[in-house]
């Protein structure tokens, strides 16, 4: 048919202002002799226009008149669709929405009928209707067909609003319940001996267990099986598991009418590897012994739902008593935080921004904080033990245990993402999670929403608006309650019960949770600007303590913190304002006792911690170090002050460090943690080494000041040695140095040694004067002859005695020699005095080798202390620090000669040199290297969270889960952090037997 004169371009713009996006397609779609009848029928573009995607719909529309069989019969729904408006709008509206509803009808255009009737009892069906509508099956594929048809009937009264999003997913619930019922009984059919051996329980899992389904779902289903009728077990098992197994085929395998949904047990006990049917009591054994915290956490929502329902409520009823206990295992909260972690871990990284279910503030971030406070509270509290989570999150407003208004937000986001989520798997009945890229699609959901003025920015801004909610509030939500039960409230208000605030205050991990409620109440109560900010702050601080090994100890650090700072302005200002420094602050607070005593006696080093002036926690150069020392001793009006002021940046860049340390260590929520555990050593000894050089020079340059004015009879330089030469230092490493003068001219030798030994008494006592900063040890051991040789030698008795005296070890330790302060020229003739000897150029003799390996064997044999595990001793033991780095340095003292890349103090330069020297092999090499890093970490470890050295890990629980998070590895993984150190350090071990002990 020919269009009039002008008449095209007028229904090309009503049909754009209808919403259609192909206009052409549309007006050939209406011109068809289909719709004939009604092309100008006003009433019809209206209702079009109304859809999600008004040209998907008209299209199916088409399709469905095509298919009728007779001209009557299309005459019949052409009647119906214009004259009943509820017809209209549901027939319509499913096929504006979904495209494989549409093929269904096209496949079946008698189903479209299903529609037509619209009375009080099909606008809320229960199992019993859908029952009903799925009563007439035969086989497999009827029974898709039958499914489909009730499906239609949910989706009809979904997008038409006639119920919310909660009803749909419990009538997708319900259906699938029936659906399951039939499956079952044509695999009892098909099997009625199987059928009478045994009683067979279908147990509801997941989303199916809680009544909020999805349109396109996985089916999380556990079996339960027990003998029928006096039969054997053994036999009724089978007979069940092969029951079972027919009835998940039936809905899971693809047919000329596809597949339903996948029916998944994996949740059972064992999981894959488990019998696909267990008994009740071998149900219950499993759990009573073997079950891990997540399997609690999913018998939440377990249901009876098909099959023998008496025997499914014998399993629910006994496995209910340990599903409330879950929250008394020890690591409880963090295990079910883990497990949310591992999930989002697990998204591809392409797919992160666009998860509706899995991704930061999707779904199930929603549902997890929600389960993690029914398993907390529901022991008590039967009215949480709901297994819908818009239901459980109602119930845990009413009782307190979430605020109302964060309870009403999320209750808005949550429904938002699952209508957003169906709408998403509607279209083409695909289970997928992923919000879509193409426009057109984007349209159709906006649309479908409700959203039509712009749909795709609305939509995106609406998405992103909820998704934003949840993630602030999803974690908070454990939280804030907590604040609430001892803070005054509003009117009206439910707070938590003080027995509900312990109970949540254990599950967290605190030891002590009556303490922590006070330093909570302390805190927070009150109606001061400090108390609104930590009320505000306290939520997210407290999921950071309770994320760390000692919670009480992050609590208890930051009420001091704030006791000590809560009146100056910048202090709350700064957590509140600088994103990283309040998670930067929780961190340190709460990973052990070295950072937090050093920030205790000078608080304001908390600024460190943020992004802006304080100089964040990048460790700062060592010229910049011994300028601000320098300047500072040059203020001061005495030696003491000079020096107390040097161990003053001591202390506060010794924080920076360990900070920069624990924050890389840990992670945070925008920067995961530091995989290169390597580099984290090297930053930590070379700020370290650094700042005991700069310390070494002010505190020298104010000795000398105060003693002798600008000049000192002799000149004077510290050669730094062993870890401090090697830029290796430990937080509780003492500097081992060795001193050297050389009298000036006209200066006695005498009086320059007086001045000499002076000088290093008076460094020496300075730095270790009891104050509010740390002492700094000096150790003079490595100098010749030991402690019984002089403290002070002339360059010209340093290189007598070695000439004459050197011993092997001798040489061995001046490996590690290099200048850290002092008299710049005297350090460089130092060295090159020293050179030949710790680089002989003929190599070491088979003597010296022997004897480098029975100094060795000796250290070992005596120093290890009694009662020592070695295999967990960080320094001596087999694979340690010791045996690598006189690996390294037996390597430098027979090659260095030849190969200028090992003529390095560091230990693992001088190792990448020998690599590629060819010394040492690939991966001989990174087996070394890794050990040393590792045992460098774990020594780093135990000074922050003891306080004080040690070289093996600490045997108090606490402390030692403590030293497994700062290694990263998660609660209650402690074995098998010890474990791989065992094994790395065995792995060294062989090598150093090869190399050290070996041919080398």
């Amino acid at each position: 048919m020919t269009s009039a004169p002008g008449r095209r371009s007028s229904t090309f713009t009503r049909l754009l202002r209808h919403g259609f996006t192909d206009p052409s397609d549309a007006e050939r779609f209406l011109d068809s002799p289909e719709l004939a009848p009604v092309r100008n029928d006003p009433v019809l573009l209206d209702a079009l226009g109304g859809t999600a995607d008004p040209d998907l719909a008209l299209h199916g529309l088409v399709r469905l008149l095509e298919a009728q069989e007779t001209a009557t019969a299309r005459q019949e729904l052409l009647d119906t669709v214009i004259a009943a408006k509820p017809l209209r709008d549901r027939l319509l509206g499913v096929l504006g929405a979904s495209a494989a509803l549409a093929d269904h009808l096209a496949r079946h255009p008698r189903d479209w009928q299903a529609l037509v009737t619209y009375e009080p009892r099909d606008l809320h069906p229960g199992v019993e209707e859908f029952e009903r509508g799925l009563a007439d099956v035969t086989d497999p594929v009827s029974l898709r067909v039958a499914y489909r048809r009730c499906l239609l009937s949910i989706a009809a009264r979904d997008v038409c609003g006639t119920v919310d999003v909660s009803q749909t997913a419990a009538e997708l619930a319900d259906l699938a319940t029936a659906t399951l019922r039939a499956a079952l009984a044509l695999a009892e059919a098909d099997a009625p001996e199987d059928a009478a051996l045994c009683r067979l329980a279908v147990i509801a899992m997941g989303k199916c267990g809680g009544h909020e389904l999805n349109y396109v779902s996985d089916v999380d289903v556990i079996f339960v099986g027990e003998a029928a009728g006096g039969a054997d077990e053994d036999k009724a098992l089978r007979a069940a598991t092969r029951l079972a197994s027919h009835m998940m085929r039936i809905c899971s395998e693809t047919t000329v009418e596809g597949s339903i949904w996948p029916v998944d047990a994996n949740l059972r006990p064992e999981g894959r590897n488990g019998p696909l049917v267990r008994t009740l009591a071998s149900h219950l054994a499993y759990y009573q012994r073997w079950a891990k915290t997540w399997e609690f956490q999913a018998l939440l929502k377990a249901r009876p739902v098909a099959g023998d329902l008496a025997l499914g409520e014998e399993y629910t009823a006994a496995l209910r008593p340990l599903v409330w206990k879950a929250a008394e295992r020890e690591n409880f909260v963090a295990d079910v935080q883990e497990m949310r972690r591992r999930v989002v871990a697990n998204i591809p990284a392409a797919e992160v921004d666009r998860q509706l279910k899995l991704g930061p503030g999707g779904l199930r971030d929603v549902e997890f904080a929600v389960q993690l406070l029914q398993l907390v509270h529901g022991r008590a509290d039967a009215s949480l033990r709901s297994g819908t989570t818009l239901d459980a999150l109602k119930a845990l407003a009413a009782g307190g245990y979430v605020g109302r208004a964060d309870a009403a937000q999320l209750d808005e986001a949550y429904r938002f993402l699952r209508s957003l989520e169906h709408r998403i798997q509607l279209h083409r009945l695909r289970r997928t999670h992923l919000v879509p890229e193409d426009e057109a699609d984007l349209r159709r959901l906006g649309r479908s929403l409700g959203l039509r003025t712009d749909p795709v920015a609305e939509l995106t801004r609406e998405w992103r608006r909820h998704t934003t909610v949840v993630r602030r509030l999803h974690e908070k939500l454990f939280y804030r309650p907590l604040l609430d039960a001892v803070a005054a409230l509003a009117p009206g208000e439910a707070r938590l019960s003080a027995e509900a605030a312990r109970e949540r205050m254990v599950a967290l991990g605190y030891a002590d949770p009556a303490a922590a409620l006070r330093h909570l109440e302390a805190l927070a109560s009150g109606v001061t600007r400090k108390a609104a900010i930590q009320r505000t702050l306290l939520p997210v601080l407290l999921g950071w303590f309770a994320d760390s090994a000692d919670p009480d100890a992050g609590l208890l650090n930051f009420r001091k913190v704030s006791d000590a700072l809560g009146k100056t302005p910048w202090y709350l200002r700064l957590l509140r304002d600088e994103g990283a420094a309040a998670e930067n602050l929780a961190r340190v607070l709460s990973a052990g006792r070295l950072a937090p005593d050093l920030l205790m006696r000078a608080p304001e080093a908390v600024a460190l911690l943020g992004d802006g002036d304080g100089g964040g926690l990048t460790p700062r150069s060592r010229a910049s170090l011994e300028q601000e020392v320098l300047a500072a001793v040059r203020r001061a009006d005495n030696a003491v002050q000079g020096v107390t002021a040097a161990r003053g940046v001591r202390r506060r860049e010794l924080f920076r460090t360990a900070a920069a340390d624990i924050v890389g260590s840990y992670g945070t929520e925008s920067q995961p943690a530091e995989a290169d555990q390597g580099a984290l050593v090297d930053m930590v000894g070379g700020a370290v080494s650094d700042l005991t050089a700069a310390t070494l020079a002010g505190t020298l340059r104010a000795v000398v000041r105060e003693g002798w004015g600008d000049t000192l009879p002799t000149r004077f330089t510290v050669i730094g040695m062993g870890r401090f030469g090697g830029h290796e230092l430990g937080y509780g490493s003492d500097a081992d140095v060795l001193f050297v003068h050389e009298p000036r001219e006209g200066v006695g030798e005498r009086e320059a040694s007086e001045a000499a030994n002076k000088v290093v008494a008076e460094m020496r006592r300075l730095l270790q004067v009891p104050s509010a900063d740390p002492p700094l040890l000096v150790d003079a051991d490595l100098r010749p002859e030991g402690k019984s040789g002089p403290l002070v030698r002339t360059l010209g008795s340093y290189e007598a005695y070695y000439r004459r005296w050197a011993l092997t070890w001798e040489r061995h330790a001046l490996l590690r020699a290099e200048p850290v302060a002092g008299d710049e020229d005297l350090g460089r003739r130092f060295m090159e005095l020293i050179d030949p000897l710790r680089y002989p150029a003929g190599g070491l003799d088979e003597d010296a080798v022997r004897e480098i390996r029975r100094l060795k064997a000796r250290m070992e044999a005596e120093r290890l202390p009694r009662g020592a595990d070695p295999k967990l001793h960080a320094k001596l033991g087999p694979g340690g620090l010791s045996d690598v780095e006189w690996t390294v340095q037996l390597l430098q003292l027979r090659h260095a000669a030849q190969v200028p890349g090992l003529r390095t103090t560091r230990t693992r330069e001088a190792l990448a040199a020998a690599r590629e020297a060819g010394l040492v092999s690939e991966e001989d090499a990174e087996i070394l290297d890794e050990a040393w890093v590792l045992a460098t970490r774990v020594r780093n470890a135990v000074m922050l969270v003891r306080g004080r050295a040690g070289d093996t890990f600490p045997t108090v629980p606490r402390e030692l889960a403590a030293v497994g998070r700062y290694l990263g590895y998660g609660p209650g993984h402690a074995g098998d952090m010890l474990d791989a150190y065992r094994r790395t350090a065995r792995r060294a071990r062989g090598v150093v037997e090869e190399l050290f002990y070996g041919g080398l």
